[in-house]
């Protein structure tokens, strides 16, 4: 039987993959890219936030997340939780309803469905606008929608069924029919803009439609019973908790109180009042009137501002007696909500807090708390507060670290509310994490941003600012959130979101964070490199600064890019956190486009277009520079702002690839020729095992642009020079396919600061196909990567066997090459884009366990060009398994994704979202989380059956023609009536009421 066997092919090898490999997109990091929908749920306590993409997540105590996604990608315009259910209905724009329901699973998570989808229609010839949705109000019954349209009708519909009621359509000429003459004639109804249920009494909906018509209508007796007569056109209606008045808000930015009582007398206005008039004002588009204890009540409403001075502010107000404050935000704002007492029975609202989406970010405002401070949010972080330039992970953080720099951030976090986090229904079910993870993003305007990326919820932990090493055109000392107490209207900044970066240059491009000594290095856009240490107090230090020439005065080079930073003179005073300590400014002042960092020895490695040098941190001094430039390397002097190219570069550029497209295909026809003469052999080579068809891969020019470009730096204590003593090295590979590797000099510890370091070029390879080198690693004599800086130190891995021979793994973009050290010889390859025809965009050395032994191996973990992921064996270099991951046209997502050393991974599916994978079933983050129905007392019109229930349930039976009878009759005629239904037609199409999506979203276990 063996000889069946395909070659190479080992079933227990096969077996034990399955158990080390496995690729899951586990969870969604950071805040949804473009909102547009919020919902919330008072008796789940949890809350739905809509994208434009179609998507719908919900939200409860952190770590309980739930993701679904519309068969269209449409946008989601509205979301209604039912009350007292584990049920929501969402509203896209295609004007298409879905029921979605949070239901357990054997094994005992929740997770998210979708149960149906309709569409509701109007008879043959009518208008879009006669059932395009408006306003939607899900009644307390449970059992029915309420749909406002374009054309003034209010729609009745059944759940879970989406059976329209047609006798219960509430038609603007029935609404009319109580009105005063003179009012009707002046104006036309128009569209529902707001349905609102009685707070006392489920019979009765208030209905106000654009024109300022508020109707209060009785469902029993399908009749007005009062008229509310606005002059303003309405936006918005909110009802008082006692259903003695309710409140209406205006596009002219006003808002009216209006009495309800059981009067037939015609109901006229309390109050009405423009808050920031009496100059023409904003629409306040949505309102709440909140009692208290205290007797006064809280106002909160959206807009309202001044067209001309505030016309552009995202603002919602907040008005408690004298108290007001509008918290101005720096994106729009999608829709808000407020946190109160949800048991009905309650007197008062006694809201809690204010949660508010906007485009950007979440916000959520403690409203008990004097000053109204904001809550830290702990998930849907906004991770583009400004934009993310560069990401890096630290895996297995020791404690004591891990607990100075939350330290140092909850210091910074001395504003925010002590306020326990509001949204908190479901229950977290996922494990302890088994480690504690760091994800450091780098930001545009000079910052660093500590994520604690250990479990599903990704929350900031710590910031560092670079920006006060530099002198800037933005002032420090400017607070933006201060008010003065004149200034009207009250404005105050909240939120954390923005955009604007006050100089280009300051932000970050490479980070390196050694979690053993505490140790971290910082690069930016403009050649400045930091090294920074850990300190738990505040300190005033000078920043000493030293200067790297990667140039080396050479003739002929002129610098056309940005000019270097300015640094500050003197002591400054630095927060508690990372302090930096040394400043090293590459000359010319290029992006830094590696960055390695040696804690143990102390050195600091950085490289640009134009080069590489090392630093000495400990003695403050520079080692060596090395200038990888090549002459024709022009392009790499014109630096990333400048739009400058050489035309006629490009243009023989182009010439030079035609030219040798041109012999390459010449080539390529001879060979064809040779082929058909030696075809009789054919069947002679059938049983010989042949290699795999390779590409023809053309050698990359030196002339091409960027030769010069250091892609990757790596130290590492192996042997250089001769096979008997090792010694510390640095290595650096270079765009052009050229790897350096220089001898470092490192004094012992009692003389590191009296001898200097000394560096001396051993080898330098050149790669024969000239492609980028994106990676390199030594392996020692067990063919094991070489451990971290002090790794061994911590005993946290074994000591590198050092009898054996060392090998070099160089990876370029594409192939593996590994050689033997010290004579760098080369022992084995693999062609990656011959065989496979994808470039290599990033490398790590992952650690695979398997789950269900102690065994684990070090393997290769590559991300192509194409966006799939592909682990490779070491050191045999044999392609593993192959895993679809990104979207080849993802061309931001490709290039932002991060590995971590235990198979997991990080990737931007947006700019403020990380979507995060694993590929070993070992390592696993993913949401597992269960959400109970509550059980609700003293309730009665929310669970019992109202007469509005009963009245439908009375028109269902004279529609069948079936009588009611005891309750286990009732489930039986229900069951034949769904059964009936299912093959008859309705306003929405005969498939729109089965289930059109039962996926399973990423929640629970298989």
């Amino acid at each position: 039987m063996r000889r069946f066997l395909r070659p190479g092919h080992d079933p227990v090898r096969e077996r034990l993959k399955r158990d080390l490999f496995q690729f899951n997109k586990t969870v969604e990091h950071g805040f949804p890219h473009q909102p547009s929908a919020l919902g919330y749920s008072p008796f789940l306590h949890l809350m739905a936030i809509g994208t434009r993409s179609g998507a719908i997540k919900l939200y409860g105590a952190p770590g309980v997340e739930f993701m679904g996604l519309h068969e269209e990608t449409n946008t989601v315009v509205q979301i209604h939780f039912i009350p007292g259910k584990c049920r929501l209905v969402t509203l896209l724009d295609d004007n298409s309803l879905h029921l979605w329901g949070v239901k357990q699973t054997h094994s005992g998570m929740s997770e998210l469905l979708e149960e149906r989808h309709f569409t509701l229609r109007g008879p043959p010839g009518s208008p879009p606008s006669a059932t395009q949705v408006t306003a939607i109000l899900a009644h307390s019954s449970q059992e029915l929608l309420y749909l406002g349209t374009e054309s003034g009708n209010v729609f009745v519909v059944e759940l879970p069924s989406f059976r329209v009621l047609e006798e219960q359509t509430i038609r603007p000429e029935l609404v009319l029919q109580r009105v005063p003459e003179d009012y009707r004639n002046r104006r036309s109804l128009e569209l529902v803009e707001a349905l609102r249920e009685h707070p006392r009494n489920a019979n009765q909906i208030l209905i106000g439609y654009s024109r300022g018509l508020i109707v209060l209508w009785d469902l029993i007796n399908n009749k007005a019973t009062h008229h509310f007569l606005g002059n303003q056109q309405l936006e918005n209606l909110f009802w008082q908790r006692n259903g003695h008045q309710i409140i209406s808000c205006h596009y002219d930015g006003s808002y009216t109180q209006w009495p309800v009582s059981n009067e037939d007398r015609q109901p006229e206005p309390l109050e009405s009042k423009v808050p920031y008039g009496p100059f023409p004002c904003k629409a306040i588009s949505k309102i709440y009137w909140q009692t208290t204890k205290n007797g006064l009540p809280y106002i909160i409403f959206q807009g309202g501002m001044p067209r001309a001075s505030y016309g552009d502010r995202h603002s919602i107000s907040v008005v408690h007696g004298n108290q007001q404050t509008a918290f101005d935000f720096t994106s729009r704002v999608i829709d808000f909500f407020v946190i109160a007492n949800a048991d009905p029975s309650a007197e008062f609202d006694d809201p809690s807090a204010m949660v508010v989406l906007a485009e950007e970010e979440l916000v959520v405002i403690d409203l008990v708390s004097p000053g109204w401070p904001s809550i830290q949010v702990p998930y849907l972080a906004s991770l583009h507060c400004s934009a993310i330039t560069c990401s890096h992970h630290v895996s297995n953080i020791p404690l004591k670290l891990w607990e100075r720099i939350i330290s140092a951030g909850s210091k910074q976090n001395s504003q925010f509310s002590n306020m326990p986090w509001p949204i908190n229904g479901g229950i977290n079910k996922a494990p302890d994490p088994p480690q504690r993870d760091l994800l450091l993003t780098g930001h545009e305007d000079g910052t660093v941003r500590f994520w604690n990326a250990s479990g599903v919820c990704l929350n900031l932990l710590y910031k560092l600012s670079t920006v006060k090493v530099f002198l800037t055109d933005a002032d420090p000392n400017d607070n933006m959130n201060q008010v003065g107490e004149d200034e009207w209207p009250p404005l105050r900044k909240v939120g954390s979101f923005d955009p604007y970066s006050d100089d280009p240059r300051l932000g970050i491009q490479k980070i390196f964070l050694c979690k053993y000594s505490g140790y971290l290095s910082v690069a930016g856009t403009a050649g400045q490199v930091l090294v920074m240490e850990l300190n738990d107090e505040e300190a005033e230090q000078v920043v000493d600064h030293a200067e790297a020439d990667l140039l080396q005065d050479q003739e002929g080079y002129r610098w056309k890019g940005h000019e270097r930073l300015k640094t500050r003179d003197g002591p400054v005073r630095f927060e508690p956190g990372f302090q930096p300590f040394v400043l090293v400014q590459c000359q010319p002042p290029a992006v830094v486009t590696s960055l390695a960092l040696h804690s143990e020895w102390k050195l600091v490695a950085f490289g640009t277009s134009h080069g590489f040098g090392l630093f000495d941190h400990q003695q403050k001094r520079l080692v060596f520079v090395k200038c990888t430039l090549h002459p024709s390397d022009q392009l790499a002097l014109e630096g990333p702002l400048s739009r400058v190219k050489s035309l006629k570069k490009s243009l023989r550029q182009s010439f030079r690839r035609m030219r040798r497209s041109r012999v390459s295909n010449r080539k390529r026809r001879t060979t064809e020729v040779q082929e058909g003469i030696s075809r009789h052999d054919h069947d002679a080579l059938q049983e010989i095992e042949l290699a795999p068809v390779q590409r023809k891969i053309e050698a990359r020019s030196a002339e091409d642009s960027f030769t010069g470009f250091v892609r990757t730096l790596y130290f590492a204590d192996t042997f250089l020079r001769d096979s008997s003593r090792h010694c510390p090295s640095l290595w650096a590979g270079t765009n052009g396919g050229t790897v350096y590797a220089f001898c470092l000099h490192v004094p012992p510890a009692e003389r590191r600061m009296d001898e200097p370091v000394r560096a001396e070029q051993a080898k330098e390879i050149q790669l024969m196909h000239r492609a980028p080198v994106v990676g390199i690693v030594v392996l020692d004599g067990q063919n094991i990567p070489l451990p971290e800086p002090l790794e061994v130190a911590h005993d946290l891995s074994k000591s590198p066997n050092m009898q054996g021979s060392h090998q070099l793994l160089v990876v370029s973009e594409e192939q593996f090459k590994v050689f033997t050290l010290p004579k760098v010889s080369s022992k084995l390859k693999l062609k990656l884009t011959a065989l496979e025809g994808c470039r290599v965009r990033k490398v790590t050395v992952a650690n695979f366990a398997s789950c269900k032994t102690e065994y684990s191996e070090n393997d290769l973990t590559v991300l192509t060009n194409l966006g799939d992921i592909q682990i490779i064996s070491l050191p045999a270099l044999k392609i593993q398994t192959r895993y679809v991951c990104i979207r080849k046209e993802d061309v931001s997502g490709i290039a932002s994704c991060v590995f971590t050393r235990y198979g997991q991974g990080f990737y931007l599916i947006s700019p403020s979202e990380f979507e995060r994978f694993s590929l070993s079933p070992k390592w696993l983050v993913e949401p597992r989380c269960l959400v109970k129905s509550p059980e609700s007392t003293g309730n009665n019109h929310l669970h019992n059956s109202s007469d509005t229930e009963k009245a439908s349930r009375k028109s269902n039976s004279k529609e069948t023609g079936w009588s009611s009878g005891d309750s286990a009759g009732d489930e039986v005629l229900k069951e034949i009536q769904s059964a009936l239904e299912s093959g008859r037609g309705s306003y929405g199409d005969r498939n729109s009421r089965r289930i059109q999506v039962e996926q399973r979203l990423s929640n629970g276990e298989e």
